[in-house]
C-alpha cells in the first residue's frame, strides 16, 4: 500500500498548474525549518489517454474513455538564457531504462506507471521500432518566462519548420542535454539508431533556426560554457558505450551546428565542470570495459590557458583520467556498471559523485556468474546493491593528488569466483562523513551538482518509492533479497543535499522529492545567483487524478530560494 498522504516532505506543493501556454501563478511553500522556499513553477499537464495494455490509445485527453497519463517525465535538459529557462523533456524515461538497460520488456501496469514495451501502438504501427524503446514519446521544448509565470511549448515550431527536423524531434530518445551561448540556444539527445539529434533556438527571438542528426555521436550528457566557450560531453555507439569525448561550439545563429573536437576518449564523457583552469569530466563505462581507462571515473583536460585560448583540437589526445570506479569498488564485475555522476569544483576541491542503475549491476553479474541455488542466487542479489559514494580531490593530475572519499563505504561484498562465495572485502578508504546515499541506501544516483550562493547542492535520485514496483517485474526477485532495511515511506523522493562549506558535512534541504515524493530525482540544477532552478525527475505516468490523496506524475521545474534571499 501506498501512503495516503497526498503531499509529503519538507515543502507541500498543492495545486496543479493550469494548461500549457498559458500565464499561470506560481505556487509557494516555504520549507518546514523556513530556510528555504520551494516554488512549482511549472508541471507537465497530461497528455494521452490510456485504456490497457495494447489497446489504441483514446483521444483526449480529458479522456472519456480510459484514464489520463501523463508521459512527459523529466526535465532533462535545462538551461538559463537571461531571466528566461530553456528546458527540454523526456517522456517514460523509466520505462526506457527498464527496456533497454535491464532488457525487462514484459509490459507492467500497475497504480503508479506503465510500460507497454512491444505492446505500445508505436511498436504496433512500425515494427521496426525497437521494442525495449516501445514507451518512447517525442520529447517537448519549453521556454518558461521567470517574469510573468509564462510558458511555451516551442515543439510545435520544430515540427512546422520541415519534416526532416520533425522526423528528428519525433526520432529522440529525450532531450537529455541543453546549453547556450552567443545567442543560441542548443537541446540535445540521443536518437534512434544510436545517433545524437540537436536543435538550435535563436534566444533574442526565441525562433527555432533548425536541427541536425550527428550520426557519429550516440549520446550527450552535459554542456558547459568555461572562459566563454561552450562544451559538451558526448557518447559514442549505443548508449554511448563504444567511447566518446567532448566538443566545443564554434558556431554562430547562421550556423549553430558547427563543432571540434576537442577531447577523444575510451568512454562516453557524462557531466562536466570548469575547476582549476581546467574542465573535468566524470565518465560512464563503456559497454565492454577491459581497462581502467573504460570505467567510471573523472578525466581532467590540459589547461585551457595553453595554446590558443580554451581548449582545442591539439588538446584532444591530452585528456588524464584521475580517478575510476575500481580504485574502490573491489568487485571486479560491479564496478564495471558503476556510472560517473554530478561534478562541481567548490572551494579549491573537484567534487564528484557515482551513480548506480537500479539492478543492473545483478543483472551483469547473473550473466557472468550464473547461480544455481536459490541461497546463492539471493546472496548474489544482496551483494551487488550499490548507493552513491561522493568524492572530492584536488592537485588532480599532479604529484600531490589528494582524494577523499566523503560518503561511501569502508567494505563492500565482493564475489570470489575460485569460492563461488561473497565476503566483506576493504575499499581502502574511510569516509570522512558518512556512509553511502548520504546515509540512505536507496539514493542511487548522484545526479546533478551546482554551486550557488557559496554552497554546493547535490541532487540525487532515491528509488525508493518504486522498488516495490521494479521487484515486482522480475519473479525471481524479492524486496528481501536486496538486503535493505523496511522502507520507511517517510523517505520517498529524490533528495536535494547541500554542503555550506568545505568543512562541513552535507546538510539535507529535502530529502521527499521536493515537496512531491513521486519525484525520485533531481535531474539537474541551474544557479540563479544565491538560487536555484530545480528540473525534477517523475515517470509516474498513471498518477494523474488531482482530486485523490497521491501526488501527480511528470516533470516539475522548481524554483529554490535560498535562506536569506
Amino acid at each position: 500500500m501506498r501512503p495516503s498522504l497526498r503531499r509529503m516532505g519538507t515543502a507541500g506543493l498543492a495545486v496543479l498548474l493550469a494548461l500549457a501556454g498559458s500565464a499561470v501563478p506560481a505556487v509557494a511553500a516555504v520549507a518546514a525549518d523556513d530556510a528555504y522556499a520551494f516554488t512549482l513553477l511549472a508541471k507537465a499537464a497530461p497528455d494521452e489517454c490510456f485504456d490497457g495494455i495494447g489497446l489504441p490509445y483514446p483521444a483526449g485527453p480529458p479522456c472519456a474513455q480510459g484514464q489520463e497519463k501523463v508521459s512527459q517525465a523529466y526535465v532533462w535538459g535545462l538551461t538559463k538564457v537571461g531571466t528566461d529557462l530553456w528546458f527540454g523533456t523526456g517522456a517514460n524515461v523509466h520505462c526506457l531504462v527498464s527496456g533497454a538497460t535491464l532488457d525487462s520488456l514484459t509490459p507492467v501496469v500497475n497504480s503508479d506507471y506503465v510500460c507497454e514495451y512491444a505492446e505500445s501502438q508505436i511498436v504496433r504501427s512500425d515494427p521496426e521500432w525497437p521494442a525495449e524503446l516501445g514507451d518512447q514519446r517525442p520529447p517537448e521544448v519549453w521556454l518558461y518566462h521567470t517574469k510573468t509565470g509564462r510558458k511555451v511549448d516551442k515543439s510545435g515550431e520544430i515540427r512546422a519548420k520541415s519534416p526532416d527536423d520533425a522526423e528528428r524531434l519525433r526520432t529522440t530518445i529525450g532531450l537529455r542535454a541543453a546549453g547556450n551561448l552567443d545567442g543560441v540556444v542548443l537541446l540535445g539527445g540521443p536518437a534512434l539508431n544510436n545517433s545524437l539529434n540537436l536543435f538550435a533556438f535563436d534566444a533574442r527571438t526565441e525562433r527555432f533556426l533548425g536541427s541536425v542528426n550527428l550520426p557519429e555521436y550516440g549520446n550527450i550528457r552535459t554542456f558547459l560554457v568555461a572562459e566563454d566557450a561552450m562544451y559538451l560531453g558526448v557518447g559514442i555507439g549505443p548508449n554511448g558505450g563504444t567511447g566518446g569525448g567532448v566538443l566545443r561550439w564554434i558556431g554562430s545563429r547562421k550556423n549553430p551546428f558547427a563543432f571540434e573536437i576537442v577531447a577523444s576518449l575510451p568512454v562516453q564523457a557524462a557531466d562536466l565542470a570548469y575547476h582549476d583552469g581546467r574542465i573535468a569530466a566524470t565518465s560512464w563505462p563503456a559497454s565492454q570495459p577491459s581497462s581502467p581507462a573504460q570505467l567510471a571515473g573523472v578525466w581532467l583536460s590540459p589547461a585551457l590557458a595553453d595554446g590558443e585560448p580554451g581548449l582545442n583540437p591539439e588538446d584532444a589526445a591530452g585528456w588524464t583520467q584521475v580517478w575510476h570506479a575500481r580504485q574502490y569498488e573491489p568487485d571486479r564485475v560491479v564496478a564495471a556498471t558503476y556510472g560517473g555522476g554530478g561534478v562541481a569544483s567548490f572551494g579549491g576541491w573537484l567534487y564528484w559523485g557515482t551513480m548506480h542503475v537500479p539492478l543492473k549491476a545483478t543483472k551483469v553479474h547473473q550473466q557472468v556468474y550464473p547461480q544455481q541455488t536459490d541461497e546463492a542466487k539471493q546472496a548474489q542479489i544482496a551483494g551487488t546493491q550499490r548507493a552513491v559514494s561522493v568524492w572530492r580531490g584536488r592537485d588532480l593530475g599532479l604529484p600531490t593528488q589528494r582524494i577523499e572519499l566523503l560518503y561511501g563505504a569502508t567494505a563492500l561484498p565482493a564475489y570470489d569466483p575460485a569460492t563461488a562465495t561473497w565476503a566483506s572485502v576493504p575499499t581502502g578508504w574511510t569516509p570522512l562523513y558518512g556512509k553511502s546515499g548520504f546515509d540512505n541506501p536507496l539514493n542511487n544516483y548522484t545526479w546533478r551538482m551546482a554551486v550557488a550562493g557559496g554552497r554546493l547542492y547535490v541532487g540525487t535520485m532515491d528509488w525508493s518509492y518504486i522498488v516495490q514496483d521494479i521487484v515486482a517485474q522480475d519473479p525471481g526477485l524479492r524486496i528481501a533479497d536486496l538486503g535493505f532495511a523496511p522502507i520507511d515511506p517517510a523517505v520517498y523522493g529524490g533528495d536535494l543535499w547541500m554542503f555550506p562549506s568545505i568543512s562541513d558535512k552535507a546538510q539535507p534541504v529535502s530529502t521527499t522529492g521536493v515537496g512531491n515524493y513521486l519525484n525520485y530525482g533531481v535531474r539537474t540544477m541551474i544557479p540563479d545567483g544565491p538560487d536555484l532552478y530545480l528540473g525534477m525527475a517523475n515517470p509516474m505516468n498513471l498518477r494523474t487524478d488531482p482530486t485523490d490523496d497521491v501526488p501527480e506524475g511528470g516533470w516539475e521545474l522548481i524554483r529554490l530560494t535560498a535562506p536569506g534571499t
